[in-house]
């Protein structure tokens, strides 16, 4: 159990540091069509969601929720569409690394 938390861990924090693997995978994915890293584009940058979520500690898993599903509402007018297309664990690993955006 104690390694598993351990390995867990480890994972997160190579897969919140590995930027440029973590922005070819949001890139294959589609999801840099409408956000970038630090900048508007159709949806909020990167840095903007780290920072409105920061401090929530539920934001991991009701983004990953919201990524699949699609959602309207929290940042204006326009929608992002379901990417039910995108594995979820690779929806998991694009919302860890968001999150760790500074």
């Amino acid at each position: 159990m104690r390694f598993a938390i351990v390995a867990l861990a480890a994972f997160g924090v190579l897969a919140a540091g590995n930027t440029a693997a973590n922005e070819k995978l949001a890139q294959s994915s589609g999801c840099m069509t409408c956000h970038a890293v630090d900048k508007k584009v159709i949806g909020p940058s990167y840095k903007e969601i780290a920072a409105k979520y920061r401090s929530d500690k539920n934001a991991e898993a009701n983004l990953v929720k919201k990524v699949k599903a699609g959602g309207s509402g929290v940042w204006g007018a326009t929608p992002m569409p379901p990417n039910a297309h995108v594995k979820e664990d690779d929806i998991k690993t694009i919302v860890h690394w968001v999150l760790a955006t500074k």
